[in-house]
C-alpha cells in the first residue's frame, strides 16, 4: 500500500515511520525545503527516542520517501494522512488553514479515489470543511472524482511515541464508508494483532475523543495540583492523599502526580481549543476554564516557593521578596522527560519570572539546551551538566523529573552551592533524606 503524510512534524513524522516498518511505502510531504533536505540526510529535527533510527533504516529501504510537493505522489497513494499544524490563534480556536490548503491542493489535483485521513487535533466539524474544500476544487474543475474523508486522532506520548503507534492500546477512526473503514483496517491491523482494539466511530465523535481524551487528563493533573497546595496549607501529605484516592479502582493512579503545571503541545493548546469550541455553540466549560486557569497559576508556584524560602533563610527582606543579583539554578526545561519539548513549559514561565526578578539563571537539560538558546538566547547561562549548573548559586529548582536528576551526589552539591536550598517541582526527593544531608527542601 501506498500512503502519504503531509507534516512532517511530532505527529507526521513518527507516523510516516512507524508505517514504513510495516511495509508500508510512505512519502512525507513538507514545505519546508531545509527540513526535507535533512531528513533525506538522516537529521531529525525532533528529538524522540528511537525515532532517528528508524527513519534512516526506512529511508535506506526505499519505503520512506520525502518530497516537498504532495503533487507528485498523488497517482501512487491510496490514503492520505493530513498532519499539518493547527496552532492556536490568539482567542485559543485552532487555525485551520495548513488543514484546509491540503484538502484544496487535494481536489486540485487528484484523479482516483483517495482516502484522506485527518491525523491533526482538531475541532469537531473539520472533516466536513476537509470534505467540502475537496468538492469545491473538484466541482471548479467540473470532474467527478470518488473520495472520503476520515478521523483518525493520535494519541501519542512525547517520550514513548514510537512504543505508543507500534502497540496502541486503542486505535480510534471516524469513518462515513465501508471503504474507507476497510481501508484503515488493512493499514492498521499489523499493529494490533496481538490486541486487535479498532474503535470505529462516526466522524465528530472521533474529533471530540481527542479533545475530551486531553482535557481529563488535564483535569486530573490541575485537581491534584489544587490538592496539593491544599495540603500545603493544612499539613497533609499529598503523597499519601494520592496513594490514598489512587488506590480506589474508580479513580486510579494515573496523572494523580502534583508538579509545577502541565504543558508541551497537546494539554494546552487542546483544553483552550475545547473551550473555544464550547463558546462558538454558547456553552461554557466551567470545570475546564477552572483547570486551565489552575494550572497558569501552578507555573508560578516555585518562584513565589522561592522568595518565601529565600525570605526566611536567607536574610531577605520578607515584605520585598526581593530577588535582585541571586544566582538560581534549573534543573530540566522540557516540559517532560524524554523530549526536547518547551512549548508552553513551566520552565518558560519561570525563567521569565527570575530574569525580571533581578537573577541570574543557569540552566541544564539533557537535550532541550538548543530550544533554550533559541528561546532564550544569552539571557541565561547554559552549564555543561547538572552539577555545573548548581555551581556557586542561591537555590537550585527542578523542574523536570529526567533520570539523571533522580540520585545526585548531595554532598558535592552541599559543598558547590551558596546556600542548601532544593525546590522540588516534581516531587521526586525524599523530605527526610534531604534534610539528614543539611538542605532547605520544599516540593510540591
Amino acid at each position: 500500500m501506498n500512503i502519504a503524510v503531509v507534516g512532517t512534524g511530532y505527529v507526521g513524522l513518527v507516523t510516516g515511520a512507524c508505517f514504513s516498518e510495516i511495509g508500508v511505502y510512505v512519502t512525507c510531504v513538507d514545505v519546508d525545503e531545509n527540513k526535507i533536505q535533512q531528513l533525506k540526510e538522516g537529521i531529525v529535527p525532533i528529538y524522540e527516542p528511537g525515532l532517528e533510527d528508524l527513519v534512516k533504516k526506512n529511508h535506506q529501504a526505499g519505503r520512506l520517501q520525502f518530497s516537498t510537493d504532495l503533487t507528485d505522489c498523488l497517482e501512487e497513494v491510496d490514503v492520505i494522512f493530513s498532519a499539518v499544524g493547527t496552532p492556536p490563534d490568539e482567542d485559543g480556536s485552532a487555525d485551520l488553514r495548513y488543514v484546509l490548503e491540503v484538502a484544496q491542493t487535494i481536489g486540485k489535483h487528484i484523479n482516483h479515489y483517495i482516502l484522506v485521513v485527518t491525523k491533526s487535533t482538531v475541532p469537531v466539524g473539520t472533516a466536513q470543511k476537509v470534505k467540502a474544500a475537496i468538492q469545491k476544487e473538484l466541482d471548479k474543475r467540473g470532474v467527478i472524482v470518488p473520495f472520503d474523508v476520515a478521523s483518525n486522532p493520535e494519541f501519542l506520548k512525547e517520550g514513548t511515541a514510537i512504543k505508543d503507534f507500534m502497540s496502541p492500546d486503542r486505535v480510534v477512526v471516524g469513518v462515513e464508508s465501508e471503504r474507507a473503514k476497510e481501508l484503515m483496517d488493512r493499514l492498521y491491523k499489523p499493529f494490533t494483532l496481538n490486541h486487535y482494539r479498532m474503535i470505529y466511530t462516526d466522524i465528530p465523535s472521533a474529533e471530540m475523543i481527542k479533545y475530551a481524551a486531553n482535557a481529563m487528563l488535564a483535569t486530573r493533573i490541575s485537581f491534584m495540583n489544587d490538592i496539593a497546595n491544599l495540603c500545603d496549607l493544612v499539613g497533609a501529605d499529598v503523597n499519601s492523599v494520592r496513594n490514598g484516592i489512587g488506590s480506589d479502582t474508580r479513580i486510579g493512579s494515573k496523572f494523580l502526580y502534583p508538579g509545577c503545571g502541565y504543558g508541551g503541545s497537546c494539554f494546552p493548546k487542546d483544553v483552550k481549543a475545547l473551550i473555544k469550541t464550547a463558546s462558538q455553540y454558547g456553552y461554557s466549560m466551567q470545570v475546564l476554564q477552572a483547570v486551565e486557569a489552575v494550572n497558569d497559576k501552578q507555573k508560578t508556584i516555585l518562584f513565589d516557593k522561592l522568595k518565601a524560602t529565600l525570605a526566611c533563610h536567607c536574610g531577605l527582606d520578607p515584605q520585598s521578596h526581593d530577588l535582585l543579583g541571586k544566582t538560581i539554578a534549573l534543573w530540566g526545561l522540557a516540559f517532560k522527560p524524554d523530549t526536547d519539548d518547551m512549548r508552553e513549559a513551566p520552565s518558560v514561565v519561570l525563567i521569565d519570572l527570575l530574569l525580571n526578578a533581578g537573577c541570574t539563571v543557569k540552566v541544564y537539560d539533557p537535550v532541550a539546551m538548543d530550544e533554550c538558546k533559541r528561546r532564550f538566547e544569552d539571557k541565561v547561562i547554559y552549564a555543561q551538566d547538572m552539577y555545573d549548573a548548581a555551581l556557586d548559586v542561591d537555590a537550585l529548582l527542578l523542574l523536570t523529573e529526567w533520570k539523571e536528576f533522580r540520585l545526585p551526589s548531595w554532598k558535592v552539591l552541599k559543598k558547590t552551592m551558596n546556600h542548601p536550598i532544593v525546590l522540588d517541582g516534581r516531587n521526586i526527593y525524599d523530605k527526610k533524606e534531604m534534610k539528614e544531608n543539611g538542605f532547605i527542601y520544599e516540593c510540591i
